[in-house]
């Protein structure tokens, strides 16, 4: 098995049949490998953006160690807001999905809520995650994000046509 380089490039994927996605090949291999050869993705809402985030096992030691230096800089600059109980509970409030063979899964009603999930999925990498959007929530956002906007129309039309 080769080591995690983590997440990039960018898939479609559209919705199947009783809450069922796909995770594409591209991102499914990096999540099996992040995930020591287990097929389990770890899915959250992100914390700026109205998408998903998706990542493997092996982040939740980077969350930890990011939880950790979030406090230490709280302390330096006697931040006396921070609260680490509720910053954990947004780091660590993902779910863990077990996927088929053919990166099938089923998404929580909850994570569909949050994600704005509609009638499929738009993967990007992002290094040690990847973004999970609803198509129509990325083509809301800024003139910064038109390299994801295209790639996704491009990727949509492409399933389109395939279908």
């Amino acid at each position: 098995m080769s080591a995690f380089g983590g997440y990039n490039g960018q898939a479609y994927s559209p919705a199947g049949e009783k809450g069922r996605f796909v995770l594409p090949p591209e991102f499914r291999k990096a999540v099996k490998e992040s995930s020591g050869g287990n097929r389990t993705l770890c899915l959250g809402v992100h914390d700026k953006f109205d998408c998903l985030m998706g990542f493997g096992l092996s982040r939740i030691d980077l969350l930890n160690a990011r939880l950790d230096r979030e406090e230490a800089l709280a302390i330096e600059r006697k931040d006396y807001g921070f609260d680490r109980d509720v910053r954990a509970a947004q780091l660590f409030g993902f779910s863990q999905l077990p996927f088929d063979d053919s990166g099938r899964f089923v998404m929580p009603e909850h994570l569909r809520d949050l994600g704005k999930v509609g009638d499929g999925l738009y993967f990007h990498g992002a290094g040690d995650f990847f973004f999970v959007w609803n198509p129509e929530e990325l083509a809301r956002l800024g003139p910064e994000w038109r390299g994801a906007q295209a790639a996704c129309a491009k990727l949509i039309a492409s399933a389109r046509k395939a279908a």
